[in-house]
């Protein structure tokens, strides 16, 4: 059954249709476009992961566009083929389809997260289970996601990798907010320890001590974006990894688009000089893609009414595309290989 009545899709309460359906206007015959191949579900065809919209930004702390986010990407995979050179790795045979995006609220910040907690939560106890790929929206909307990927997984423990130029632990003196997803999982009651979360990239003068001191007490790593120039992407993602996956059963990932620097993220409402390159990010998500552990993804803070030429949706169809890559290689090894 493809849809039902009050807003729900495939027993996801909140889910509707995507707003856009994009289908490649050309390929050759021996190409297949992203956009021709990640098509909306049926409700019946097997997964290996599966697309969802978080269309919500209105608990953003800049005024933001991000709820566009979902529909600007969906657009971008038309540049796309399924076939990488850089990974040597042809994604045609992985079972990727799209569910759709989940309604929010005009108004009412918890009314919305508490959709999104729903929803994920239902979409992540469909079986057999696959890999949510969730698309935001602004980064609050990772918090009620958490907690939905938690909720659909009883009894496990869970890690976290935050990507990212902010730690986002603000306080609430202000309400839930884009600022606040990272304090609302620590502190939420969830199967999450601070020893078993990750912030990569962090980085340039956006940041409080007083809030790099709460995560410290907290026993989390952070590891800054100088950091990751100095030593290399793949080791500071392969420390993540260990650190997000030690004593845990699954790893939550979450990337923030404004983690790049200024050329490979206008379209976003923070990115700074001292950003990861794009390449760096590449890596990092292709190897959360390999990892066993990783079980779900977002991808955040892409705000089109920013962008420029569909830059940072481009952007963030590359960075969804190598996670997959990663994650066809740790399900079929080198049987993607052209």
């Amino acid at each position: 059954m493809a849809s039902g009545q009050n807003g729900s899709r495939f027993g996801v309460p909140h889910l509707a249709p995507p707003t856009v359906v994009k289908r490649a206007g050309w390929q050759d015959s021996e190409e297949l476009r992203v956009s021709n191949w990640l098509t909306p579900w049926d409700g019946e065809a097997p997964l290996d992961a599966a697309l969802i919209g978080l269309p919500y930004s209105g608990a953003s702390i800049n005024p933001s566009a991000a709820y566009g986010g979902p529909e600007a990407v969906r657009l971008a995979f038309r540049y796309n083929t399924t076939y990488s050179p850089d990974w040597d790795t042809d994604l045609r045979d992985l079972r990727v389809h799209d569910l759709g995006d989940v309604g929010g609220h005009l108004t009412d910040v918890a009314a919305a997260h508490g959709k999104i907690e729903a929803a994920v939560t239902a979409a992540c106890a469909i079986e057999p289970r696959f890999v949510p790929v969730m698309i935001g929206g602004d980064h609050s909307v990772s918090a009620p996601a958490v907690r939905g990927f938690c909720a659909a997984n009883p009894g496990k423990k869970i890690g976290v990798i935050n990507i990212d130029a902010h730690l986002d632990v603000r306080n609430f003196e202000h309400g839930p907010h884009n600022g606040t997803p990272f304090r609302a999982i620590l502190t939420g009651g969830l199967p999450i320890e601070g020893r078993n979360f990750v912030e990569l990239g962090i980085h340039g003068f956006m940041n409080a001590a007083a809030y790099m001191r709460w995560l410290r007490e907290r026993g989390a790593t952070v590891i800054s974006g100088r950091e990751v120039e100095r030593r290399g992407m793949d080791d500071c993602m392969a420390e993540a990894l260990r650190i997000a996956g030690d004593g845990t059963d699954l790893i939550y990932l979450s990337v923030d688009i404004d983690c790049l620097a200024y050329p490979w993220a206008v379209g976003t409402a923070a990115t700074s000089p001292e950003g990861l390159s794009a390449w760096q990010l590449l890596e990092a998500v292709h190897a959360a893609g390999l990892d066993p552990k990783v079980a779900a993804m977002d991808l955040v803070e892409i705000d089109p009414s920013r962008d420029m030429k569909d830059l940072t949706s481009r952007t963030g169809a590359s960075v969804i595309l190598t996670f997959l890559a990663g994650l066809y290689r740790r399900l079929h090894g080198d049987a993607g290989r052209a």
